[in-house]
C-alpha cells in the first residue's frame, strides 16, 4: 500500500470505527444531554473535558503514524507493513484504544451519564479481548521477534513514564 492510500484508508477507518465507538454511540446513549454532574461535583465535568480533549489528538497522532510510518491502516483488512513503535507507541502498545476509551469515559463524566460510563466499561472489555485474542497473536505472527521485543519493553495498557528507545 502506498502512503496516499494508507492515509485515505486510515481516515475512512477513523470515521467508521473510532467515530462510531467514541462519538456516535455516546451520542445515542445520552444525546449529549447535560445531566447533573456525577456525585454532585462540577469538577468531574472538568476531568471529563480533559479526557476528551486529550484523547482526540492522541488518537489522530496514532492513526497518522499507522499510515505514514506503517504504510497501512489500523483496519485488520489493510494492516501496516511496518511495526509502528514511535510516538505514543514508545509509551504504550495500544494508544488508539486508550485514546478512544478516554474519550468515551470523558463524555460519561462530562455529560454526567452513568450509561455512557457503563458503555465505556464494555468498550474496554471488548478492546482487551480483541487485543488478546486477535491483535497480539497476529502481530507476533507477522513481526516475530521484533514485536516480542517491543512487548517486553512497552506495556499493553498502562503507559511507561519514559519513552522506550528501541535502539540498544
Amino acid at each position: 500500500m502506498n502512503r496516499s492510500a494508507a492515509i485515505l484508508g486510515s481516515a475512512v477507518f477513523l470515521v467508521i470505527a473510532p467515530g462510531t465507538i467514541a462519538v456516535l454511540m455516546p451520542y445515542w446513549i445520552c444525546q449529549w444531554h447535560m445531566a447533573p454532574p456525577l456525585l454532585g461535583w462540577s469538577a468531574i465535568r472538568v476531568v471529563g473535558a480533559v479526557l476528551i480533549v486529550t484523547g482526540l489528538p492522541l488518537l489522530l497522532d496514532s492513526f497518522a503514524r499507522f499510515a505514514i510510518q506503517g504504510l497501512g491502516t489500523p483496519a485488520p483488512v489493510a494492516p501496516p507493513r511496518h511495526l509502528v513503535v514511535s510516538g505514543l507507541y514508545r509509551y504504550v502498545r495500544n494508544p488508539m484504544y486508550v485514546a478512544v476509551s478516554a474519550m468515551v469515559f470523558g463524555q460519561g463524566l462530562f455529560f454526567g451519564s452513568v450509561q455512557v460510563l457503563q458503555y465505556g466499561l464494555a468498550v474496554v472489555v471488548g478492546f482487551h479481548l480483541f487485543v488478546l485474542l486477535y491483535e497480539e497473536p497476529t502481530l507476533r505472527g507477522k513481526f516475530g521477534s521484533e514485536y516480542s521485543n517491543y512487548c517486553k519493553h512497552v506495556r499493553r495498557w498502562w503507559p511507561r513514564m519514559r519513552a522506550w528507545n528501541e535502539k540498544p
